[in-house]
């Protein structure tokens, strides 16, 4: 397999570190910090105290922290397993391969906030595209509509994870559900409190709107996104 010169435009330092650590080594520990503490408890210096080193010393391995967010999250993209082609059942692989992401990001705390706004271009995260992309035109979907359908799915898991993530942290320790389940209750008796003349369709349908966990949901909006394509697809597949 040919080695991608990623992430693009990085200047390698001929002179190797002074310290034995290694690329491998400083992803991993910062992908536990995130796990345990955050995006924001992620730093060089915080993790020079992890190696009882200099945070110079990891200049000859990572460029910034922002390069540090694009391998960590490319190594949580190695994370996700990819199923082999099967054509008859494209529209349930794609939702296989996004449950999975999903499900990677949501394990690795707020980590998702690494990917808005950007495109991650990691060998792992390439590896993911390809099969996705992949499984779109073997359903017959034309290559602009399932290159965009793929953006706008990596969207909505990423940002979904994203949201998963402040929940949790919103929780503090109470658990998740918990939490949600005593916002959806406060939300459902504020919503029972205002004129029903105002709005109608809000009071009538108030418990549906606060209705189901983020997994039903989240279940739900992928469906749509997947499903929808179908209008799409073309007879040459």
């Amino acid at each position: 397999m040919t080695e991608l010169n990623w992430p693009p435009g990085r200047r390698r330092r001929a002179r190797p570190s002074k310290t034995p650590l290694t690329r491998e080594e400083i992803v991993r520990t910062a992908l536990r910090l995130v796990q345990a503490e955050g995006i924001d408890a992620v730093s060089m210096r915080r993790l020079a105290a992890e190696f009882d080193t200099g945070p110079a010393s990891f200049y000859a391995h990572v460029a910034n922290k922002d390069e540090l967010l694009q391998l960590m999250f490319d190594e949580m993209c190695g994370l996700v397993d990819i199923p082999e082609l099967d054509p008859p059942r494209w529209k349930e692989q794609v939702k296989q391969l996004a449950r999975a992401g999903h499900a990677a990001m949501v394990a690795h705390n707020d980590l998702a906030r690494a990917a808005l706004a950007t495109i991650p271009s990691g060998p792992n995260a390439l590896h993911i595209s390809d099969a996705m992309l992949g499984m779109m035109l073997a359903g017959g979907i034309p290559p602009r509509i399932a290159s965009w359908a793929m953006d706008r799915i990596f969207l909505y898991i990423t940002a979904d994870a994203y949201e998963y993530s402040i929940w949790r942290r919103q929780a503090q320790g109470a658990g998740k559900q918990t939490f949600i389940d005593t916002v959806s209750a406060g939300y459902l008796e504020y919503l029972r409190e205002i004129p029903a003349e105002v709005y109608p369709n809000v009071v009538q349908h108030a418990e549906a709107l606060v209705g189901g966990g983020p997994e039903a949901r989240f279940e739900l909006g992928l469906e749509l996104l997947v499903d929808g394509l179908d209008k799409y697809a073309t007879s040459e597949s």
